[in-house]
């Protein structure tokens, strides 16, 4: 066991992560060592490999101390103390000890840490808060000439028009407002924030347009923008570039080689692999879409790692976001930073409003319904749907939207419109289909399509279903449900069953985009499984988690979610991970997980010696653009569909990427140890929460604790050796009592769930 007692051990510590971050201790015109700090004015001589900052009036001022490490910029001016302590004292202490050695060199950022706790301090602007690494050289010098050029965000003017897809479009009210609203925080020192709007309403153009004035005012050079999904992937990527033109942006996919551009659009499964290849202070602002699905265990791991302006996208009404979102994002009581009712954009006529078809089959009849929240989707489709009411279904939709759609839309040319059918698994989808092109031979099966990811052309299928006649019907499961912008749709039909409020509210959000151009009035939503009367949805009174609806006042309760319930991002009905086949192919074949795991090891392992993209994988080599999108559509073929969607239920891994699970097939793949783990876990929490040192501290004993039990209970408290340091009382005086259990529960759950 390491001797926390010694300096040297937490110097040792010290030396390999400045290493990390780009620092060489070894070199003197990078770092500089047990530096004298004397007087108040000063020059850099070297005896030896000591390196002393000389006053010129040193005789007048005397000796002031040492300096453990400063670190230097590229013209040998001082950019950070380093003040280092042994690992049993808490390094938030020695604030003022390196206060003034900071202040007497012309240093202006200081760095605390005892090798497990890192404190970066902009003492001219800030508080010493927690963070992940040491800051690199450049992310230092950066910040430096930021705050030499940086203006007051109310110097820049927000614009009343911006030109999108060619065409002119105007800031609406509430996105000038989320704008003001950004402003008055940032200006106020807050560092994350939480903006809620209603799907359709426009977040991705808002947030880019936010990030340019960011850059502008100086505020930012780097941006990441994450997301969850390939669609807003590939929809941030393009308002990014269509919108941002003059500055440099790319996707950062597996396997591909880092660019030094501006923007970095990257899936937040990607980064979950890849986030220690950057620094802490590597990125100035980062942006989480669909933020709510993101704050728990590994992946607030690789959010919370960049120390930086944190925005948090959100169309989730605030009654459903879990409270660690808001904790995140330092939202007090509960309320996000800027919230945009949905009811307001109807009734301001910036989302088109909706209606139920009546009269429909309601397949599940009263009495009928599935009283477990979890189920097996296979189980449900086979025991509530068969060929005559797949067939009921696709004619009665089919024939209501054919008769409405110059009602819905009268500048629609092509009938019906577009429309989007939800439905139970891949096979469910697959028959729902065929069904409906059995239904117009005259388009020689093009009138629907599955689109899934195992349908190698999704990209291009999702492209022609947007701006081409023919498909006119898209049929899905899992993947249209979210992060898919069509303004044209007119019909939603909902073939499946949901019981998740907030799934319930994306899938509606699909078809309340306005489409002036074909003078989109309202659509439709055919509800074959009467979701909408399980959250007492109406087109007059509109369920939104809190002015209607079966949750009109409080989500379901049934205490804290487990692990286990989280691990698909939060949406619960994307619960396939608790079977144990998954569904591959455009028929939705069911195959057991572990004979998908086992063939997808064979296939790597014998084309790791033919395949020169997958030799690349197992030299270590990054891939092109080109080599990943090329590999990706390689190993997405018949029979087995390799892709990352199956390979992450098949592996029960929602945080996988193409590459790992390559690297992980050819035995490569360096797994964590679980004290790795639980001290990553761990780190991201305490940036997370916001604590007080002397809070943190206390907490990061229970983890220590916690790593040799496996968890950690009230009762370890009264117990040696936490009682022998008074652990139950000072937690008690520290957090409350209730507040103590709070954050006991908390550990277990987030930390030590490795």
């Amino acid at each position: 066991m390491t001797d926390r007692t010694k300096e040297t051990d937490a110097r040792i510590l010290i030396d390999d992560q400045l290493r990390a971050a780009g620092w060489n201790p070894a070199d003197k015109s990078q770092v500089l060592t047990e530096v004298k700090v004397t007087g108040s004015a000063y020059e850099v001589a070297e005896s030896g490999s000591q390196a002393t900052i000389l006053s010129t009036a040193s005789y007048e001022a005397g000796l002031l101390g040492r300096a453990d490490y400063v670190l230097l910029d590229q013209r040998g001016r001082p950019l950070a103390v380093v003040e280092a302590k042994k690992q049993a004292i808490h390094p938030y202490v020695a604030k003022q000890q390196a206060l003034p050695y900071a202040k007497q060199i012309g240093a202006p950022f200081i760095f605390l840490t005892n090798g497990e706790l890192i404190y970066f301090w902009d003492y001219q602007n800030d508080d010493a808060r927690i963070v992940n690494s040491f800051f690199s050289r450049r992310d230092l010098e950066r910040l430096v000439h930021m705050r030499a050029e940086r203006l007051p965000l109310a110097t820049i003017p927000i614009p009343d028009t911006y030109l999108r897809q060619g065409e002119t479009r105007t800031l609406r009210p509430y996105q000038k407002e989320a704008m003001q609203a950004l402003d008055r925080t940032v200006e106020l020192g807050k560092r994350r924030f939480l903006i809620e709007l209603p799907t359709g309403c426009g977040k991705t153009d808002l947030i880019v347009l936010y990030i340019k004035r960011l850059i502008q005012a100086g505020h930012a050079e780097r941006i990441l923008f994450l997301v969850d999904r390939d669609q807003l992937a590939k929809q941030a990527i393009e308002a990014i570039q269509d919108l941002l033109p003059g500055y440099s942006s790319y996707w950062l996919k597996p396997g591909m080689v880092r660019q030094e551009k501006q923007i970095t659009v990257c899936l937040l499964q990607t980064m979950i692999g890849r986030y220690q290849e950057f620094t802490s202070g590597y990125f100035d602002g980062v942006v989480m879409d669909e933020c709510h699905r993101s704050i728990y265990g590994t992946w607030q791991t690789a959010l919370s790692y960049f120390d930086a302006l944190h925005i948090g996208l959100t169309a989730t009404p605030a009654i459903y976001i879990e409270r660690n979102t808001f904790q995140f994002y330092h939202c007090k009581d509960d309320a996000p930073d800027y919230s945009y009712p949905i009811q307001e954009a109807f009734k301001e006529g910036f989302l088109a409003p909706y209606k139920f078809a009546t009269g429909i089959t309601a397949l599940v009849s009263e009495g009928a319904n599935v009283d477990d929240e979890h189920y097996d989707p296979s189980e449900f489709e086979r025991k509530w749907t068969n060929e005559a009411s797949n067939r009921l279904m696709m004619e009665e939709f089919d024939r209501l939207a054919w008769s409405s759609f110059k009602g819905l839309a009268p500048g629609q040319k092509t009938g019906p419109g577009k429309a989007v059918v939800f439905a139970i698994t891949k096979h469910h989808a697959a028959r729902l289909a065929q069904y409906l092109n059995d239904l117009h031979p005259e388009h020689k099966g093009g009138y629907a399509e599955v689109i899934t990811s195992d349908v190698a052309n999704a990209d291009d299928m999702i492209r022609r279903f947007k701006q081409e006649a023919l498909p006119q019907v898209a049929v899905s499961v899992g993947m249209l449900d979210t992060g898919f912008d069509c303004r044209e749709i007119l019909h939603l039909v909902m073939c499946r069953r949901v019981r998740s409020p907030i799934l319930y509210q994306q899938m509606r959000g699909r078809g309340t985009r306005t489409a002036p151009h074909i003078g989109k009035e309202k659509f439709v939503i055919y509800d074959f499984f009467r979701n909408h009367e399980y959250f007492n949805d109406s087109d007059s009174d509109v369920f939104s988690g809190s002015g209607g609806g079966g949750y009109a006042t409080k989500p379901p309760q049934g205490g804290p979610k487990t692990p286990r319930e989280l691990i698909e991002l939060g949406l619960e009905d994307e619960w396939l991970d608790a079977v144990h086949y998954i569904e591959v192919g455009p028929d939705g074949e069911r195959v057991d997980k572990r004979d998908y795991v086992m063939e997808w090891e064979q296939t790597i392992q014998q084309e790791a010696d033919s395949d020169p993209v997958i030799a690349k994988v197992r030299s270590g080599e990054p891939l092109t653009e080109q080599e990943e999108t090329a590999l990706a559509q390689h190993l997405n073929q018949p029979q087995r569909y390799f892709n990352e969607d199956n390979l992450r239920r098949a592996y029960r891994n929602p945080g996988g990427n193409l590459v790992d699970f390559i690297r992980h097939a050819l035995g490569i793949l360096k797994i964590k140890s679980r004290e790795e783990r639980v001290d990553e876990n761990f780190r991201a929490w305490l940036v997370a929460k916001n604590l007080a040192p002397e809070q943190a501290q206390y907490l990061a004993l229970l983890k220590n604790r916690g790593l040799v039990k496996g968890k950690v209970s009230l009762d370890d408290l009264f117990a040696p050796p936490l009682s022998i340091l008074n652990a139950a009382n000072i937690g008690i005086e520290l957090f409350g009592e209730q507040g103590l259990k709070t954050m006991l529960d908390e550990i277990n759950q987030s930390v030590l769930v490795a």
